[in-house]
């Protein structure tokens, strides 16, 4: 029995002298950890939707005479027009030459009618003033000028049709080909222009978010084929109205797109700013950890890992801003978190 007892007390003995050795090598380990010096920045927080962008200009312009189709040159390139040039307004697409429409509007028979009956106007005028006619006379020769001057409006109205013309700034988004001096027939699409330096998009909104978002906000937009690149919008006009099915509320955003990054069609997601503060701790909010006592994050002083309890405000779905418990220029772990604990030994790696 004593024999026993002393082999358990050896055993025991042993067991605690390995468990020090270990808990010894254990508190020599120092972890690897990634750090970050917090400084004070700025925080936005926003509501994310997607949509699909517009242009605010569009037209299509068609043939609206059957005649021969000439396609003209850009002036700024001197090559015929292509897709993608940019057009101002007023600039002479394509012409659509018809000898026999021309004759058939008069314009010069109907410009010297014009000036015969101003003519006749101003020799009344002259002659009712000296009680050479009768106020009958003088206002009849008023109406014949009158008509003259329509009927010569009419005529370049219908030689109008005569020339493709841009009625707004834009670009070239589609110009159907015909051969050149080829018949085109009324109603032939000729050229489409897009203006899109200013664009729209309609997006639909969650109901929780109807105090929330307010006209006048500013909307980060980005697409996928340009991911360095912000393009800055704002809440135009929004709905009042919940819409019973999907419970969300329409809203209207107008973009900015001076340097043409965004395309008619694109699909985009826009980040509504609803709150923004600046001057603040700001954090990654992947490395907040949660515990019993509450949201916790790790600093680095001195080489080893202090547990630091946080209280967060603002936040995004990448960045938290903390409002207590941590302090400006203080090291914060952002890597090797997981295995930490309180007061661990670290070796800082970045």
């Amino acid at each position: 029995m004593k024999k026993s007892i002393i082999i358990l007390a050896v055993l025991t003995v042993t067991i605690a002298a390995c468990r020090n050795r270990d808990q010894g090598l254990t508190a020599d380990v120092e972890i690897p950890v990634s750090t970050e010096d917090l400084k004070l920045k700025s925080i936005e927080e926003f509501v994310n939707t997607t949509g699909t962008a517009f242009p605010k200009g569009e037209i299509e312009l068609k043939a609206k005479i059957t005649a021969s189709y000439f396609l003209e040159k850009n002036p700024r390139t001197g090559r015929f027009w292509q897709l993608g040039d940019r057009v101002i307004t007023g600039s002479l697409i394509a012409r659509l030459e018809d000898q026999e429409y021309v004759n058939s509007i008069k314009l010069e028979t109907n410009q010297l009618n014009l000036e015969l009956m101003e003519s006749e106007l101003k020799k009344q005028e002259s002659l009712y003033e000296k009680g050479g006619v009768t106020l009958k006379e003088l206002k009849t020769a008023g109406i014949n000028y009158e008509n003259a001057k329509t009927t010569v409006v009419n005529s370049k109205l219908q030689l109008e049709k005569t020339r493709i013309t841009a009625p707004i700034d834009g670009i070239i988004v589609d110009l159907p080909y015909h051969t050149q001096g080829t018949q085109v027939e009324t109603g032939t699409s000729i050229v489409k222009i897009m203006d899109y330096q200013v664009m729209y998009m309609d997006v639909q909104l969650p109901e929780k978010y109807i105090s929330v978002i307010k006209p006048g906000q500013t909307v980060n937009l980005t697409n996928y084929t340009i991911p360095d690149d912000t393009i800055i919008g704002r809440i135009t006009q929004l709905s009042p109205a919940i819409n019973a099915s999907t419970r969300t509320f329409k809203g209207n955003i107008s973009i900015d797109n001076q340097g043409y990054l965004l395309r008619p069609g694109m699909f985009v997601k826009a980040d509504i700013i609803t709150n923004r503060k600046d001057s603040v701790i700001v954090i990654p909010k992947n490395i907040i950890l949660s515990r019993q006592r509450g949201k916790t994050v790790f600093i680095v002083d001195r080489g080893v890992a202090m547990e630091r309890i946080i209280e967060t405000g603002l936040e995004n779905v990448t960045e938290t801003e903390v409002i207590r418990g941590l302090s400006k220029n203080e090291r914060i772990v952002t890597s090797g978190f997981e295995t930490l604990s309180n007061r661990s030994k670290v070796k800082i790696i970045k």
